[in-house]
C-alpha cells in the first residue's frame, strides 16, 4: 500500500521520472527486445523485431485496423515504454477488450506525429475523452523519426499519461472498464511504420 500512495501521490505532481524512480526494482519488461513473446497480432499490417524495438508497418491500402495485444489482461499499473513514428496513426490501448471493427474497444492514449499525441480516445465509446491541442502538442513531442517517451499510469478511476516528461492528460474519476489488454496499434487505410521498444509494467499492488 506504501508504493500505491506514493505513485498517487506522485502522479498529481511530477513527471514519470519521479514515479519511476520511486519504484524501480518493481518494472518488469512487456517485451523481452528479441521475440513477440506474450503478444498477439489481430487485423491487418505486419509486426517484427528490428534492431531491439518491435516495428509495425502497413499500407495505406490495408483497410483494416493492425494490433499487437498482449496474451495478458492488466487491472492496475504503470507503463512507461518509448515510441518512434515514421509514417500514419498509431495507439498505446489499454484496458481494453477484443472486437469491433476496430479490432479493440477501449482506452487509447494517442501516438501520432504531431496532432494529438499524448491525449486520451476511447475507441467505441465516448471518443475524445481527451483531446489536446495541436499547439500544446508541439511543446512536448520530438520531430518525426525520434524516439519519445510516454508514460500511462491507470489506478481505479484515475489515469494520467506523460510524454517526454510532460502530463498530457489526466482523469479523477472516469467511469470506463478498469481491465483489459494492453495494445499497439496501426491505423488501418493509412501508410504506416511504427517502432517501440523498453516497454515496462509495474503491476499494483505488486504481484507476489
Amino acid at each position: 500500500m506504501r508504493l500505491v500512495t506514493m505513485l498517487l501521490a506522485l502522479l498529481a505532481t511530477a513527471p514519470i521520472a519521479a514515479t519511476a524512480a520511486a519504484a524501480e526494482e518493481g518494472f518488469v519488461p512487456l517485451f523481452d527486445g528479441k521475440t513477440l513473446t506474450g503478444w498477439r497480432k489481430i487485423g491487418g499490417g505486419d509486426w517484427k523485431i528490428a534492431d531491439g524495438a518491435i516495428r509495425g508497418t502497413a499500407v495505406k491500402s490495408e483497410k483494416e485496423h493492425g494490433l499487437l495485444i498482449t496474451e495478458k489482461k492488466f487491472s492496475d499499473f504503470a507503463v512507461r515504454l518509448k515510441y518512434k513514428v515514421n509514417k500514419g496513426n498509431s495507439g498505446f490501448y489499454f484496458r481494453s477488450e477484443e472486437g469491433g471493427t476496430a479490432g479493440v474497444m477501449g482506452f487509447q492514449a494517442e501516438i501520432d506525429m504531431n496532432r494529438a499525441t499524448g491525449g486520451l480516445y476511447e475507441t467505441r465509446g465516448r471518443a475524445w475523452v481527451v483531446k489536446p491541442k495541436p499547439e500544446d502538442v508541439k511543446t512536448w513531442c520530438k520531430p518525426i523519426g525520434q524516439w519519445n517517451e510516454m508514460a500511462v499510469v491507470a489506478i481505479g478511476k484515475r489515469i494520467v499519461v506523460h510524454v517526454n516528461g510532460k502530463k498530457t492528460a489526466e482523469l479523477t474519476n472516469d467511469p470506463g472498464r478498469t481491465e483489459g489488454y494492453i495494445a499497439l496499434q496501426l491505423h488501418g487505410g493509412q501508410d504506416m511504420d511504427v517502432e517501440f521498444k523498453d516497454i515496462d509494467i509495474l503491476e499494483i499492488p505488486l504481484k507476489k
